[in-house]
């Protein structure tokens, strides 16, 4: 029976919290992922305005599964919870640099649960912006399409929910140390960076 060998001594202990490095999704999947969401998430956000502007009078409500749901069509010149009514201009100027910030990321994207959060971003952005660019009462003026109402809750749309959805994504992929590109972000890595 021999004896196992002995570790040198000159050499450093692994870490026992390196784990093997994930291969990152094919690009095309990233993007495919990315931009199939954020087209979704726009087109069902516009469809459900045009069918809500197309059926609906402004202020009528429609119960749908009460008292949990209503239809009830209003136009927000502010953003959530009807903030900053008096300035919607700087809103869709927010919500065009949001959408060009998004786009100069793709090249970062390494994760398929990035991808997902940013299309839905993109979406939700795109969809009010189109609102604020195109709606009365004037070009860049325009007031947001609303018509989900909760319980004691806000009204939103379903750009809102796109972009809320999004931001609890990358919040648990920032608590869960999930960088952009892919890579994962542990205690000892963030001390060594800094």
């Amino acid at each position: 029976m021999t004896d196992a060998p002995s570790p040198d001594a000159t050499q450093p202990a692994e870490s026992a919290q390196t784990a093997p490095l994930k291969p990152r999704p094919p690009r095309v999947l990233l993007l495919s992922v990315f931009f199939g969401l954020a087209v979704f998430a726009y087109v069902f956000d516009q469809l459900t305005k045009l069918w809500v502007t197309g059926n609906m009078i402004e202020g009528e409500r429609i119960p749908v599964f009460p008292p949990l749901l209503h239809w009830y069509y209003i136009r927000n010149s502010g953003a959530a919870f009807s903030i900053g009514e008096n300035v919607t201009w700087v809103f869709t100027i927010i919500m065009t640099a949001v959408s060009i910030a998004i786009l100069l990321q793709l090249r970062k994207l390494g994760s398929l649960w990035w991808a997902m959060a940013l299309g839905l971003l993109l979406g939700g952005a795109l969809g009010n912006l189109t609102d604020r660019l195109f709606r009365e009462p004037s070009f860049a003026m325009g007031h947001v399409v609303d018509f989900i109402q909760l319980p004691n809750f806000a009204i939103f749309n379903i750009a809102d929910s796109a972009v809320v959805s999004s931001v609890v994504i990358i919040c648990l992929l920032t608590l869960r140390g999930i960088s952009l590109d892919g890579s994962h972000q542990t205690k000892d890595t963030a001390k060594h960076d800094s």
